[in-house]
């Protein structure tokens, strides 16, 4: 059985973690099979979108505790190299240049809420926990730490880090670290709006706003920054991909990059006159 499946949606890509026995708990097998799906998926142009999913009765419990116990009796070097390949993996989620959904139900735990918070969205069903229980077993929440912070804030962050309680999906949505939440019912059907709407939008200027997203995140306002923006405008305007965007809008069709949508299967854009 592989541990990861991938399952092809239109213009999306999902990702399913396999390992339901565990509870999609991850070992140096997955994380290795994550990165090798998104290092081919970064090299499809069908795939305009990711979404990590997971099988069975929960999203991720988290690291493998059985591989943990083994890698506690490596010596510094080797277990610092062991635990930096999780630390590319969500580096790498985070830094995709495709956008990358979390479709979360049941636990969302330890490294499997750090998974979601390497994302860029978060759509999660009303069952969903998550959970930073680290602590608790005398560990530190250490390479999903700055993805937290950015995903929900450094005080949020700290209470759930510190305490290792239960996040539920609603407070989640309220606190701002998950965007949709839905009843499990919908999950589905709500992720892959999500993602046909992702795949209308023009690829490389996905890619270039979320390079914008990591340089302005955490950055000061200054009259520096305002050069580096418009500099990004400036060069996003001047592409092909832009030029094609405005003219199919002017033109009143979709542009050439965008999937079709049940809604709008001709690709009619309607336009509403402004009122005077």
């Amino acid at each position: 059985m592989t541990v990861l499946e991938i399952e092809k949606r239109g213009a999306a890509a999902w990702l399913w973690l396999n390992r339901p026995e565990v509870r999609n708990a991850l070992n140096e097998e997955l994380t290795a099979a994550l990165v090798e799906a998104f290092d081919a998926l970064e090299e499809d142009a069908d795939v305009r979108v990711i979404v990590l999913a997971g099988r069975g009765q929960a999203f991720c419990a988290g690291g493998d505790l059985g591989r943990m116990e083994v890698a506690a009796k490596f010596n510094k070097s080797k277990a610092r190299h062991d635990a930096g390949r999780f630390a590319r993996l969500l580096y790498r989620i985070h830094t995709f240049p495709k956008p990358v959904i979390a479709r979360v139900h049941g636990p969302a735990f330890a490294g499997g809420m750090g998974l979601v918070a390497a994302s860029d969205l978060v759509v999660a069903c009303d069952e969903a926990e998550f959970c930073l229980p680290e602590t608790r077993i005398g560990l530190v929440p250490a390479m999903i730490s700055p993805y937290l912070v950015r995903a929900m804030g450094e005080q949020q962050a700290r209470r759930y880090m510190l305490t290792g309680e239960r996040l539920p999906a609603r407070e989640a949505q309220r606190l701002g670290f998950a965007h949709e939440c839905v009843p499990m019912a919908q999950l589905d059907q709500t992720v892959g709006a999500v993602a046909v709407r992702l795949a209308q939008a023009g690829p490389l200027a996905l890619a270039a706003t979320k390079k914008l997203l990591m340089r302005v995140g955490k950055a000061e306002i200054t009259t520096r920054l305002g050069h580096v923006t418009a500099a990004v405008l400036a060069d996003a305007r001047a592409g092909a991909e832009a030029l094609e965007g405005i003219r199919s809008f002017l033109e009143k069709r979709r542009p050439a990059w965008a999937e079709a949508r049940e809604d709008d299967p001709k690709g009619d854009i309607k336009i509403r006159e402004p009122k005077a």
